[in-house]
């Protein structure tokens, strides 16, 4: 299965809110070691609640990807293959999005800045290198979040509303005609 619609504009609100997050970081100008190394001690409880978020927040989706599978596959209307591989796409994702903000959570607790062996001009690096990480997992949150928004509101439409005639249902001729044969 290619990109569907609804993850291209996932992917598209991903992009234009880390294209918002990284132009303001990078307004704030160039900094010394010195004062990144400041900044990354004010920052970086910041940083953890935020990766702890993310882990917080797709562990849950992906709790409720179950409840939706679960709902998908009760219902009185067949769903097409698509809309069980948008599913996964979404789960894919969601866990490399879990992976990756625990890894970070693991990293930004590490005291950096209380070491004496960091030369002043790594903090730079390191500033910029954790402002980049949690706007890369901000965005991919958000992506994840579209495309679940996507796929419940598919959902509503064929379960809840009892649309027939949208394009991830199996229509019931093709239902008759894969029995038959």
């Amino acid at each position: 299965m290619g990109i569907s619609k609804y993850t291209k504009r996932a992917i598209i609100g991903g992009v234009i809110s880390l294209v918002a997050i990284m132009t303001g970081t990078f307004l704030l100008g160039e900094l010394s070691g010195y004062e990144a190394k400041v900044l990354i001690k004010h920052s970086l409880s910041g940083l953890n609640m935020l990766c702890n978020t993310i882990v917080l927040a797709s562990a849950t989706i992906l709790a409720l990807l179950l409840t939706l599978l679960s709902l998908s596959s009760t219902s009185n209307t067949k769903l097409k293959r698509d809309h069980y591989l948008h599913v996964l796409q979404i789960a894919k994702i969601d866990t490399a999005v879990f992976i990756i903000a625990l890894i970070s959570f693991l990293i930004f607790n590490l005291p950096i800045t209380e070491s004496d062996n960091v030369p002043d001009n790594w903090f730079n690096a390191i500033y910029y290198g954790s402002l980049i990480v949690s706007s890369i997992l901000s965005s991919a949150l958000i992506v994840v979040v579209l495309m679940l928004y996507n796929t419940v509101v598919n959902i509503i439409r064929i379960v809840g509303l009892g649309e027939k005639d949208h394009p991830l249902t199996i229509k019931k001729d093709t239902m008759d005609s894969e029995e038959e044969s």
